[in-house]
């Protein structure tokens, strides 16, 4: 009997990577293919590799590796930015059997298997979450000065609402109940319009994927302030199912500094928008980004950061340490900030964030919130974690509970790791 096809997908990056490798797993398993388990060899190994920083490319040259050592005999396909960026220098690590662009990104497989029949690049799961990204725009006209994702993505363009809505149906039908729209700068959305024909807006794309059958929660991924005009957030703040949070990005609370980085928005716009939500909706939270170290970044525009932080109260913070990427405009600015300064202000942010966080979750002791179920944690037997619709990480016992429930949750206690809950009932729905 002919065995089992296997593959591996790795992943590297953002939430439009974890996307198209979710459609790569879902065609391969279409085609016959099984996901390889630990200590299996694999038939098709994938890397969707990153270019964010230089840390992304060593993690994205390291699993190359690490496959091509483990899987000697398989076919090894390299894509994603950092494929864009250094093709040649992919092409000649050892085992590495085809390199393809990030345009040529959806016909992968085809490009791979190009006799046989492969099935449309969508997804209809997302393995080992409870939450569903889905792309909705790709590339980027932004072009600030530290980035060199419009480089490796292309420019703007968007899909379909009519595409999105029927990827979205498939997945509430496979049991998921929430969902992040999602791209490289969703901000961009026009759902392709076609010649004469008015482009749409990511406003209205949010009130049509809140009104799909099943769907219990909507989330939109990261967004620049700028890009939140009334009528998006009248969308999200008055939609049925849409979440009572943002991911707005800030990178650094300094004009000077916004300035040279080429964003669209100022410090002020970055709080009223904030500011706008939450009068709208008193719990609305946000998440951010934060660049340290930004070439020609001094003390004052580091305070300035920090005391938007400390103002906003973020329920998360990614930080980035400044990188410089070749072809940028940041590579060649002066005043490069030193690695050890650098090192002091990326602890310092990271300190801030917890405390600030913490305050912001003590708000919510004694406060009832539904949460979403997500993953247990073997340093925590005994307890499962999850996210309130406003985007706080709550922990409750896990007896009688498992991932993808939503529960009613008595809040009892905050600690630094999030919040502790008491599960009052669990909800029925969808």
């Amino acid at each position: 009997m002919k065995s089992e096809k296997k593959f591996k997908v790795t992943t590297l990056g953002c939430r439009t990577n974890q996307y198209e490798s979710q459609a790569y797993q879902d065609q391969l398993t279409a085609m016959g293919y099984s996901p390889a388990q630990e200590g299996e060899t694999a038939d098709l190994c994938i890397v969707n590799t990153c270019t964010v920083t230089e840390s992304a490319d060593g993690h994205s040259r390291h699993a190359i590796r690490q496959l091509a050592r483990e899987n000697p005999n398989s076919k090894l396909v390299v894509t994603g930015c950092f494929a864009e960026r250094q093709p040649d220098i992919i092409k000649q690590i050892e085992g590495v059997t085809h390199v393809v662009s990030n345009k040529d990104k959806e016909n992968l497989l085809t490009a791979v298997f190009p006799e046989e029949d492969v099935p449309e690049f969508a997804i209809k799961h997302f393995d080992s979450h409870t939450r569903a990204f889905v792309k909705v725009q790709d590339g980027c006209n932004s072009f600030c000065t530290y980035c060199i994702i419009p480089y490796v993505r292309g420019r703007s363009r968007s899909r379909t609402i009519p595409e999105i809505l029927k990827e979205v149906e498939n997945l509430i039908s496979n049991g998921f109940k929430e969902v992040v729209l999602t791209g490289i700068n969703v901000g961009d959305f026009d759902g392709n319009p076609t010649e004469g024909q008015k482009p749409q807006t990511l406003a209205d794309l949010v009130r049509a994927v809140d009104q799909v059958p099943g769907l219990e929660r909507l989330r939109v991924s990261s967004i620049d302030p700028d890009e939140v005009n009334d009528d998006l957030a009248d969308a999200i703040v008055n939609g049925r199912h849409t979440c009572q949070s943002m991911h707005l990005v800030l990178q650094s609370g300094s004009n000077v500094i916004l300035k040279r980085m080429n964003r669209k928005y100022t410090r002020q716009i970055f709080l009223d928008t904030v500011e706008k939500m939450r009068a709208a909706s008193p719990s609305f939270t946000v998440t951010t980004d934060i660049i340290v170290g930004f070439p020609g970044e001094t003390d004052t525009d580091f305070a300035d950061t920090l005391d938007v932080m400390r103002d906003v109260q973020f329920a998360k913070v990614h930080m980035f340490p400044y990188s410089p990427r070749a072809r940028t405009k940041a590579a060649l600015f002066p005043n490069q900030v030193p690695t050890e300064i650098m090192r002091e202000r990326k602890q310092i942010i990271l300190r801030t964030a917890e405390e600030t966080a913490y305050h912001l979750r003590n708000r919510y002791v004694s406060q009832r919130l539904t949460v979403l179920t997500e993953s247990l944690d073997p340093k925590r037997p005994g307890e499962i974690s999850g996210h309130s619709d406003n985007f706080l990480q709550v922990w409750v016992k896990s007896s009688s509970h498992h991932a993808n429930e939503l529960v009613t949750v008595d809040i009892i206690e905050n600690t630094p790791e999030g919040l502790i809950g008491r599960v009052v009932n669990s909800c029925n729905c969808g």
